[in-house]
């Protein structure tokens, strides 16, 4: 390979997140300072294909106004004023008032039941909707100000009725049925609703008649988009019973070109097949007519994240070493099962917790192929920023294809910056030191480190590091990693990062060294 020497350069252009419409550029945005040598570095920033919404600020409010309402518990009648958000009902003392007199969360929501209007004496009801939950049965008996029975009531009670439904399922195709609050609806507790074994129907998931279905196992929070991809659009979600967070992926049959289905397929398969600490863990899926919607487990952000929230807008080699060893502890298992992700990248590689040392797990199987060891695929995947020169010149590429993003993200994870520009050859410019490792960062991060990115963005596949040559590195074999790693072992509960092969060693190196572990 190569020897890259650290040269003196301009510096890379400073990292920025960025969110864009078009899917086939990336677009370089910077300050009007930046002077025209800085022009050629891409900054690091959100893809396109994987646009994210992750801060939610205030939830949308969807409707307010004063309600009288009585419960299957107490049956006195009190009145508030009923604010009505993509997350809940609050009800307050008055429309000025900060404090409130409860939350109603919608994942509590089991059910929204219209009263018929058809009485032989309207005077007899005594309500015109009701709201169940798990602990409680809501009589909502209309605004105070209509108590006397005038002409509006009915109509200001449906359009309450019809608001807290469509809360309830904010994302249902235009196709689909309104929402029925009918009697004798399923309720959660007799639903038994699984995924299939493969083979077991010729369907994706499990079928069921309407997203009304789906809405009385899990409340999707439409103003929270966890992500985008080639398939749908994740949401944050809950599931009602258990009050378990989830994020979910719909998928508008009506919109999805019927070319993909194959590749959608292979998604399904791939999720169901998996099962590794280091891979996002699929629970369920569930199909209807017009939406297809897949259950997984959420976790708490993304690598680029990370590392756009940091302060100096990159990481250090301590926190990368940490994440990367774990990214390919789980893409040895993916390759070990002939699974190519073929997408990775920051977005893709979730973190279980804000700390400085998550856990890592991978996601967003969309573009993943089953490729042997031996085999070769031609075909379109991934996000151009990341992919490997033999896929963006239409040539053959095999599971070597990840271990090149994971150079790249390597390498924009310690600067902030993508290695490569889109004017000139990456040939070229992997020869160019000035290109690629430019004074600033790169004088004060390790020469294994820049020795390990070397040995991955190799433009001849079988140059490149494989996933055992990687782990084997020198840049990943130091005690402070290895401390790091066991430590997380005992956060999980489960030895999956590290070998019991390499405890002698490191324990000689703790005796020789005077160290106590601080994983123990």
């Amino acid at each position: 390979m190569p020897s890259h020497k650290r040269a003196q350069a301009a510096p890379s252009a400073p990292l920025e997140n960025t969110e864009d419409d078009d899917m086939s550029d990336l677009v370089q945005t910077q300050s009007e300072e930046n002077d025209v040598n800085e022009s050629q570095y891409i900054p690091l920033m959100r893809i396109v294909m994987s646009k994210k919404q992750t801060k939610r600020h205030s939830a949308k409010i969807l409707r307010e106004g004063w309600m009288v309402h009585y419960t299957d518990k107490h049956n006195m009648r009190k009145k508030h004023y009923w604010r009505l958000d993509t997350k809940s009902i609050i009800m307050y003392k008055d429309e000025n008032s900060t404090g409130y007199y409860k939350e109603l969360p919608l994942n509590e929501i089991l059910d929204v039941k219209t009263i018929e209007q058809h009485a032989p004496l309207k005077e007899q009801l005594t309500h015109y909707f009701e709201i169940k939950t798990h602990t409680a049965v809501y009589y909502i008996a209309g605004a105070p100000c209509d108590e006397r029975g005038t002409q509006n009531q009915p109509d200001n009670a449906a359009s309450w009725s019809t608001a807290i439904k469509q809360a309830l399922m904010p994302v249902t195709p235009q196709s689909s049925t309104p929402m029925s609050g009918t009697p004798g609806a399923k309720g959660v507790e007799s639903m038994q609703l699984k995924v299939p074994a493969p083979g077991e129907t010729g369907h994706l998931g499990m079928q069921i008649q309407s997203e009304q279905e789906f809405s009385q196992l899990y409340q999707i929070f439409a103003d929270e988009v966890l992500g985008s991809g080639q398939f749908g659009t994740v949401y944050g979600g809950i599931h009602r019973k258990s009050g378990k967070h989830v994020a979910v992926k719909l998928i508008d049959k009506l919109k999805f070109p019927s070319n993909k289905e194959a590749a959608l397929r292979t998604e399904v398969d791939i999720l169901q097949k998996v099962r590794h600490p280091g891979v996002v863990e699929f629970q369920q899926m569930l199909e209807t007519p017009d939406r297809i919607f897949v259950v997984m487990e959420k976790l708490k952000g993304d690598m680029l994240e990370m590392i756009l929230s940091s302060e100096k807008g990159r990481l250090s080699e301590r926190i990368t070493q940490f994440l990367v060893h774990q990214i390919l502890i789980a893409l040895h298992y993916l390759h070990s099962q002939n699974i190519v992700h073929c997408d990775l990248k920051p977005e893709n590689i979730l973190l279980s917790s804000d700390s400085d040392f998550p856990q890592v797990k991978l996601c967003d199987f969309g573009f993943a192929r089953i490729i042997g060891e031996r085999s070769f695929r031609r075909s379109v995947v991934g996000t151009p920023a990341y992919l490997a020169p033999e896929v963006l010149r239409n040539k053959g590429f095999n599971r070597s294809l990840d271990m090149w993003s994971v150079g790249v993200i390597v390498y924009v994870s310690l600067s902030g910056t993508f290695p490569f520009n889109e004017d000139e050859d990456i040939n070229d410019q992997i020869q160019n030191a000035e290109f690629m490792y430019p004074p600033n960062p790169w004088k004060d991060i390790s020469d294994n480190a820049i020795d390990f990115i070397n040995g991955l963005l190799q433009v001849k596949m079988s140059k490149r590091l494989t996933v055992s040559k990687s782990l084997a590195h020198i840049w990943l074999q130091n005690y402070q990693l290895w401390s790091d790693l066991r430590n997380l072992e005992r956060e999980v509960g489960e030895r999956f990062v590290t070998h019991e092969s390499d405890d002698a060693r490191w324990a000689e190196y703790e005796r020789s060294h005077g160290l106590q572990p601080v994983y123990v």
